[in-house]
């Protein structure tokens, strides 16, 4: 074995020689790649700012002096960020000294390494903590680190060339990762208008649905070998030239000097891209276009929950809530009563929450297009409720809306949370206690995004893609069971709860009109891609007219309500953080035998639709939530509206949003022509809707029980 060499970690020399037989000038590793990867950032950082400038909906345009802005901010985060991202360069620096092959120090590390992956291996580790893939990774991390050392601790002659393989993959993996997260961010950009929020990573969360997504909905094997050929072509171009030095890197004192400099650009990037990311325009998209994609997205991780009381304005404790008990119609006991009587006849309910079903796919609403056909006939018989809005811009924000009727909570979801248990607040508790059979049925796994979880313990029995046995699917994607075997699910269900004798409720989840979008053939007519959003869009509307069709030979359908309503917009992005049209759903309450068709105009929001229901067919309950009764004359029309930290509060013509480090914006709303609107900032607050946005906003996030 060689003996020791005094080698410690620093940032690279400057310094480069030439070889003089070949005319190829020898370069340090680490600042070679790390200079390369900064140009190469910084380039494609620009790239990628023009490309989704120009993806922006038609009725969105910037200044001059907007571009300027967003793209000179642009330049300076990806600077930062850029440095920042070189931080495991410098720790895989630390590696390229040929002291730890000295026996003794080879020695304890081979031992060192063979005991954490025997750790890994054999016990409960700490990874098990973090569950999903994070033991597997551990396992598979540290045996390469063990086969790789012990490789070249024992074979001396592999060193150089396991070195320079080494260098030359780190390389490509810091290329093929930053092509494949820029076209990422190209992705959802398209469909969600924004760059990497917490979406994305509650995406990372779920692996298996996001991959298989993916899969689906692009030819992903032929993209990845073009960014494999397109990841060898740049360190190619970049690199013909040079070659890397791979031994004698660096010696204390420069190390020493050479950290200390990284690491104060480190810290001065981190701090500038906290400022920058704080930055804010009238113009949402230009907030969007001077972020940095990667940066948005570790601060997503970080911050996904928020507490409350830190990043908000507030109200005292007792006024806050004196005001939210008389805004929600709730006595001093935080209760109120809703229904006439609990007739002997209780009617069953089935509310269809679907998939991103924006109110403008609707011909009702102004789509020329013919999507909804099924949707378009039933409204006609139905009671309509043509101003309500979502209250946030996803699945569960959906569905935490229309099962616990209270304002959407700054941060993840009261569904995701593990303090679920809501107690009397679940709309599936309260028909439980009236007698009623609840469930909640869905065509993919529930364990997505928790809703198994949730509803399990809120009072629901859940029925998901696991209950339905294989010879009863007829099409099923990444995300479950088509629309149509999930209602054919139901039917059997409801059979079954009808023979029990028992009132049933059942919340049924859809998921047919979601990327990849795709369906059965065969049901629907498509000019042109089948699979697109609106082609799911016609599906969907196929397989509910079905389901209503189906339902109609059944015993039990005289007496039973559906409520048809999605659980989001297809998008939620525009020129402000809030844009109220983004956040307009259809609703329908069809129930010929029961209810009298009817046009309800009132602006209301998701949280009012149950409560209001609950009122129509007379179902005598105390509850505590929020949501009101629409039809009730003491109702003041309002809706709320959400992203996971901008709270919107939407009555009369001011939209009044709450955001983190407790700033408060309110818009002067007007409608457009073209069914969306203008918000436009007011110079002079209305203090007393700032007060009722802060009212329900702090008593939803701050004092609602959880069991």
């Amino acid at each position: 074995m060689s003996g020791p060499h005094l080698y410690l970690l620093t940032l690279p020399k400057n310094k480069q020689t030439m070889d003089k037989r070949t005319n190829v000038i020898t370069k340090n590793p680490i600042n070679f790649i790390g200079t390369r990867f900064l140009k190469l950032y910084l380039l494609i950082g620009f790239i990628l700012r023009i490309i989704l400038m120009w993806n922006v909906p038609e009725d969105s345009s910037f200044s001059f002096w907007e571009i300027i802005r967003f793209l000179s901010v642009g330049f300076v985060t990806d600077i930062c960020m850029a440095i920042l991202l070189a931080l495991p360069l410098q720790i895989i620096n630390l590696g390229l000294n040929e002291a730890k092959y000295h026996r003794v120090t080879g020695w304890i590390i081979e031992l060192l390494l063979t005991i954490a992956f025997a750790y890994v291996l054999f016990f409960h580790t700490i990874f098990h903590e973090y569950g999903g893939g994070a033991p597997k990774i551990a396992r598979i991390f540290l045996g390469w680190k063990l086969f790789s050392f012990s490789i070249r601790f024992f074979i001396p002659r592999t060193r150089e060339t396991w070195r320079k393989v080494s260098l030359y993959t780190t390389w490509a993996v810091y290329v093929f990762l930053l092509l494949c997260v820029t076209a990422g961010e190209y992705i959802f950009w398209g469909e969600f208008g924004v760059r990497y929020n917490f979406i994305a990573v509650d995406y990372l969360i779920y692996t298996h649905e996001v991959i298989g997504n993916i899969m689906e909905s692009y030819s992903i094997v032929p993209l990845i070998g073009i960014t494999l050929l397109l990841t060898a072509a740049i360190i190619f171009l970049q690199s013909r030239h040079y070659k890397l030095k791979v031994t004698h890197l660096y010696n204390a004192k420069k190390f020493l000097i050479h950290l200390s400099i990284y690491m104060v650009l480190a810290i001065s990037s981190y701090f500038i891209l906290q400022g920058t990311h704080a930055l804010q325009s009238n113009n949402q998209y230009v907030t969007q276009l001077e972020q940095n994609g990667a940066c948005d997205f570790v601060i997503a991780f970080q911050s996904n929950k928020l507490e409350y009381d830190k990043f908000y304005t507030m109200l005292p404790k007792q006024q806050c809530v004196s005001q939210y008990r008389q805004q929600s119609g709730l006595n001093k006991e935080g209760k109120k009563t809703i229904g006439e009587s609990l007739a002997p006849q209780r009617p069953n309910i089935v509310l269809i929450t679907v998939e991103s079903l924006s109110a403008d796919f609707l011909t009702r609403y102004g789509n020329k297009e013919n999507l909804t056909p099924q949707l378009d006939k039933l409204m006609q018989g139905s009671i309509v409720f043509d101003s309500l809005y979502a209250a946030g811009n996803r699945t569960v924000r959906g569905l935490e809306a229309l099962s616990l009727c209270i304002p959407p909570s700054a941060g993840e979801s009261i569904i995701k949370r593990k303090a679920n248990r809501m107690g009397n607040l679940s709309i599936g508790r309260i028909l439980s206690h009236l007698g009623y059979k609840s469930q909640f049925i869905y065509g993919g796994d529930s364990y997505f995004d928790n809703m198994g979880d949730f509803f399990s313990h809120n009072g629901y029995e859940v029925i998901d893609r696991k209950n339905i046995p294989d010879n009863q699917v007829t099409f099923a994607n990444i995300w479950g069971v088509c629309d149509e075997d999930i209602f054919n699910k139901s039917l059997q269900v409801f059979d079954k709860d009808y023979q029990s004798k028992l009132p049933f409720f059942a919340q049924i989840m859809t998921t047919s009109n979601h990327r990849p979008y795709t369906y059965p053939s065969g049901r629907i007519k498509v000019d042109g891609d089948p699979n697109t959003r609106e082609a799911a869009v016609k599906y969907t509307d196929y397989a509910i007219g079905k389901f209503i069709n189906d339902a109609r030979k059944k015993a039990w359908f005289q007496n039973t309500v559906f409520v048809v309503i999605a659980d989001h917009c297809a998008s939620s992005a525009g020129k402000t953080s809030l844009p109220i049209d983004r956040y307009h759903i259809p609703c329908l309450i069809y129930a010929p035998a029961i209810l009298q068709p009817r046009k309800i105009e009132t602006i209301c929001s998701q949280i009012d639709v149950m409560p209001t229901l609950l009122s129509l067919l007379k179902l005598r309950c105390t509850v505590s939530f929020t949501g009101q009764d629409i039809l009730a004359p003491t109702y003041h029309p309002h809706a709320f509206m959400a992203t996971y930290q901008d709270l919107g509060y939407l009555e009369g013509n001011r939209l009044t949003v709450l955001s983190p480090v407790r700033n408060i914006r309110q818009y002067i709303v007007r409608p457009l022509h073209d069914g969306t609107f203008e918000e436009q900032p007011t110079k002079q607050m209305n203090q007393e809707l700032v007060r009722k946005a802060q009212a329900y906003y702090q008593y939803t996030n701050l004092y609602v029980k959880v069991q």
